[in-house]
């Protein structure tokens, strides 16, 4: 597969890799998980997570993907033997899992983005239950959910520089510029402080509540996106000059500072809107329903139309580029697997998302199950990745970051680090979220 396609520059893949990790998760997930974490402890949990866990394990997933040359199928297998095949297959299932509910909730911005445009929110919260059900399902959501992937689709099918890259080096900035001019409207709203100080409220006794710590745990995975595969695929295209470390930190940077300026905006929203009571509520229905009718009441008007517009336009620009490296991994694992020409994998692996999507688009509340054991399944395969590179092959972390000239020093602490604090911390948090999914699980 190296020898196909290439990155057009270092920038085109750190976009791209924040780009995949800058999705639903850091704009409302993280609002969503900090109102039942208490805030500030959630988010003092969350960031020494990315940096203590995150971080070490996203550097040795970019250099698994650029030392084998491989797809996320075939990697692990590659680099430690037939014994890590189950991993590679762990990618695609949480990959393609994933990204068969996610392209519906796309689906669900869209929509609501387009309504927005319209000026068709719900005005009263009977409106806003009844258009949440509307969108969620029936055929609303299917054709939701099938423009989001064919549009999906047809950036990766477009190759790496020509769809990819492209979409991401004019989305990210657009994405950063949106985010900011919300977060500066926000700020000049009279009830922005509520917002604010819930947000870096401190209460020390939720950093030891197990649904902060599985939230935590959650939300950083996810949102920096190190376990599903995709951040391995985007690595293949790495030249073998780049900076691995360097741009695994400028990745990680962006995805967080997006979350901390997303939050900086939904909770001031959520302030201004009299809707505190609401968030904690549920994170799908609280985004599509609830605050759409806070935009459109009648004291918001204008600007109300407006910051809809923006908002959603956001979340629509962050959904697509996070879609788009999840696609990425079932697409190059049929092209390095049986070699397949890049279309025909995407198309195949359109058909199979929407087929495996079909009863999150009818039923939010097995998109919501979906959501909790892919979680689970997300944090499992990032435990593998951790043990596979920093325990089984060594070598190869190490090899392939002082081929391209990185300091042993900073070697040998990245893989102490992924050895002796990743691992450890990984293990624990992955059994307090295994509990708590088994514990909230609906038979």
């Amino acid at each position: 597969m190296t020898g196909k396609e290439r990155w057009g520059s270092n920038l085109g893949f750190v976009l791209a890799a924040a780009g995949s990790a800058v999705g639903l998760g850091n704009l409302w997930g993280f609002a969503y998980r900090a109102s039942q974490g208490g805030g500030g402890a959630f988010v003092l949990l969350y960031i020494a997570i990315v940096l203590l866990v995150c971080l070490p394990l996203l550097v040795a997933e970019m250099v698994l993907g650029r030392n084998t040359g491989n797809s996320p199928l075939i990697a692990p297998r590659r680099a430690g033997g037939k014994a890590w095949a189950p991993l590679g297959w762990l990618f695609l299932l949480v990959s393609v899992g994933i990204l068969s509910y996610y392209i519906v909730l796309m689906g669900y911005a869209g929509t609501t983005l387009l309504k927005s445009v319209l000026g068709n929110l719900p005005l009263d919260k009977t409106e806003a239950s009844n258009y949440f059900s509307s969108i969620s399902t029936g055929e609303v959501s299917l054709r939701g959910q099938m423009f989001s992937l064919a549009i999906t689709g047809g950036v990766v099918a477009a190759g790496i520089r020509g769809g990819i890259e492209r979409l991401t080096k004019w989305g990210m900035p657009l994405l950063f510029l949106m985010l900011i001019c919300l977060a500066l409207w926000a700020s000049f709203q009279p009830n922005a402080h509520e917002g604010y100080a819930f947000l870096f409220g401190w209460d020390a006794s939720k950093l030891t509540d197990p649904e902060t710590i599985s939230n935590a745990f959650k939300q950083a995975f996810f949102s920096i996106g190190t376990g599903i595969g995709a951040i391995l695929a985007y690595s293949v295209y790495l030249d073998s000059r780049s900076a691995i470390p360097e741009e695994a930190v400028a990745v990680v940077t962006l995805d967080t500072a997006v979350g901390l300026i997303a939050g900086c905006v939904t909770f001031p929203l959520v302030a201004i809107l009299g809707l505190g009571d609401l968030v904690g509520e549920g994170s799908i229905g609280t985004l599509f329903s609830t605050l759409p009718h806070g935009l459109a009441g009648p004291s918001m008007n204008l600007t109300g139309w407006l910051v809809s517009v923006l908002f959603f336009a956001l979340i629509y620009i962050a959904a697509i580029t996070s879609a788009i490296s999840l696609l990425e991994v079932p697409v190059s694992s049929l092209m390095d697997q049986i070699g397949l020409s890049r279309s025909k994998a995407v198309w195949i692996s359109i058909v199979i998302t929407a087929l495996l999507g079909l009863p999150s688009a009818i039923d939010v509340n097995f998109l919501a199950q979906a959501d909790s054991i892919m979680n689970a399944l997300l944090i499992t395969s990032g435990l593998l990745l951790a043990i596979l590179m920093g325990w089984s092959v060594p070598s190869r972390f190490k090899n392939e970051l002082e081929d391209s000239k990185t300091s042993k020093l900073k070697i040998n602490g990245l893989l102490w680090t992924l050895r002796w604090i990743s691992t450890p911390i990984i293990t624990i948090g992955l059994t307090v979220v295994l509990e708590e999914t088994f514990r909230n699980w609906q038979f």
